[in-house]
């Protein structure tokens, strides 16, 4: 039987098929969840061979059915207000279909959140058995859902066809204020702002991209949606409460003479109303609230706007606390740095130069590497220095045509060092215990014969290694280097492991005994 290539393999063709769109698919967090491939592979064959249709939470369908019902949620919690407020019960053809189109969809999302999978709790597992899944959602987001799913958009498709079918004049009022009720009940489909939250957070989970990037990213988006939403909706308030009045002669809306104008005119009016009043910048006219009623509406939109400030200043807060810790690390370190070094009253050149090696050697971002590499595991440890220093290390004579794991063992023990322009690495005639290997800069060797530029890939104090004797020159850095140093010590302790790579070092001492050694 044929394969199916991708997170699917396993399943044949028969047997798969549209089913393919139900399975978990290979993606950060499916693999963060599982753990690999494999154990995606086995959660696929898990799913198929219960033989009952369950919708995985790691699914391509269910990635997609979500991004859909997040766009049809915030459309109607933007268009039902506006209906509400600012159409005269003429909302048109295309509107009624779309009020349709949405309760049945959301009446659909009802029904298939009983065989919508789970993300458990610990994150560790996607349940899939039907019982569990019910009981989990009438427990918890049915009664919500059910109720802002109500089909309203069927009653008023029907007020609507009978409002205009209607010549009768008592009956045509009798059917506006029915209408306008249908409209003002309306008003509970806003309910589903709390499955905008929810399908925000479930994008969240399932998404296949860097996944602090994605929570920082829907984060900001959630918060300026919501902060939309909010300005929307006291836009329109300001409006829909002098209708539902009848436009007393005291109101804002019949002295700014309203009534007849578009649409677009009405919802600009009442969102700038809207905005002055929240940000504290005027009532939105140049007359101060007339009647108890537009009081009671700025003071709502006064506080809606003070919690929208403190909402919109926590977050921010938070995020921008949250945003690159290292270089934060960073500049606490470098201002205790800076109080230690004024409080010793170092000299003002010493200080420089202490700031100068800090930037050079972390780069304006804090991190400890000693701790980074004894998290990793000993292969992945062994695979960074492999492409950091590797080629360093293939240069040296004593260690060219060696074995592969006397390579890798001799990677493990490097230690990565910063050198600034101007500082002496090593003395002529001083006993050393340490050869170096330059990344990158520049140095100067000087003995008392001559003097040697060295570069990036260049070593020197290969004979302190092999011998522990006296540096026979002085090495300065001409400009800012990076190196890697290994030790004696480290050395002598990966020789033990490898008698014959030894034996051969101790002739290769032994021949070069009366030799200059650098």
């Amino acid at each position: 039987m044929e394969k199916v290539k991708g997170p699917v393999a396993g399943c044949t063709t028969a047997t798969c098929g549209w089913r393919a769109l139900l399975l978990p698919q290979l993606n950060r967090q499916s693999l963060y969840v599982y753990g690999s491939e494999m154990a995606v592979e086995q959660e696929c064959m898990r799913q198929l061979q219960s033989g009952v249709f369950v919708i995985h939470p790691f699914s391509l369908m269910r990635s997609y059915y979500i991004m859909c019902m997040m766009a049809i949620t915030f459309l109607n919690l933007i268009g039902i207000p506006m209906e509400i407020a600012f159409v005269d019960g003429t909302s048109g053809l295309a509107w009624e279909g779309f009020n349709v189109f949405s309760d049945t969809l959301f009446l659909i999302d009802v029904a298939l959140n009983f065989r919508m999978g789970i993300i458990a709790e610990d994150g560790e597992e996607a349940i899939l058995d039907i019982k569990r899944i019910r009981l989990s959602y009438l427990r918890t987001w049915f009664i919500p859902d059910v109720i802002a799913a109500f089909p309203i958009g069927y009653i008023l498709l029907f007020a609507d066809l009978q409002y205009h079918n209607d010549d009768n004049p008592s009956k045509t009022n009798k059917m506006m204020r029915i209408l306008m009720f249908v409209r003002i009940l309306s008003l509970i489909r806003l309910a589903r702002v709390s499955r905008l939250v929810r399908f925000f957070n479930e994008v969240e989970k399932v998404s296949n991209a860097n996944l602090e990037v994605v929570r920082l990213f829907f984060r900001v988006l959630s918060l300026f949606m919501m902060i939309f939403l909010l300005c929307h909706w006291n836009g329109c308030i300001q409006y829909f409460v002098p209708m539902l009045e009848e436009f007393p002669t005291d109101c804002w809306v019949r002295k700014e003479n309203l009534m007849n104008a578009s649409v677009s005119v009405k919802y600009s009016w009442g969102v700038f109303r809207a905005l002055s009043q929240m940000i504290a910048l005027s009532y939105g006219s140049m007359d101060a609230p007339t009647n108890y009623v537009e009081m009671w509406i700025v003071m709502v939109s006064m506080v809606s706007g003070c919690l929208m400030y403190t909402v919109l200043v926590a977050n921010a807060t938070t995020m921008i606390a949250n945003i690159d810790p290292a270089a934060k690390e960073y500049k606490s370190k470098m201002s205790r740095l800076e109080h230690y070094m004024a409080f010793m009253k170092l000299p003002p050149e010493l200080q420089l130069r202490i700031s100068n090696y800090y930037q050079a050697r972390y780069g304006g971002k804090w991190f400890h590497e000693k701790d980074v590499m004894h998290t990793v595991s000993s292969a992945l440890k062994e695979q960074i220095l492999m492409v950091m220093c590797s080629r360093l290390l293939r240069k040296v004579p004593m260690f060219q045509n060696r074995e592969e794991n006397f390579i890798n063992s001799v990677l493990l023990k490097l230690e990565y060092e910063v050198f600034l322009e101007g500082d002496c690495i090593v003395r002529q005639h001083v006993p050393g215990d340490r050869m170096f290997f330059i990344d990158h800069g520049q140095v100067l060797m000087e003995t008392d014969s001559y003097d040697r530029e060295l570069c990036d890939g260049d070593f020197f104090g290969e004979t302190c290694v092999l011998t522990k004797g006296k540096h026979l020159a002085t090495v300065k850095a001409l400009t800012d280097c990076q190196c890697f140093s290994l030790s004696c010590d480290d050395f002598k302790e990966v020789l033990l492991c490898f008698p014959d790579v030894k034996k051969d070092m101790e002739q290769l001492v032994e021949l070069n005994s009366e030799e200059e050694l650098l």
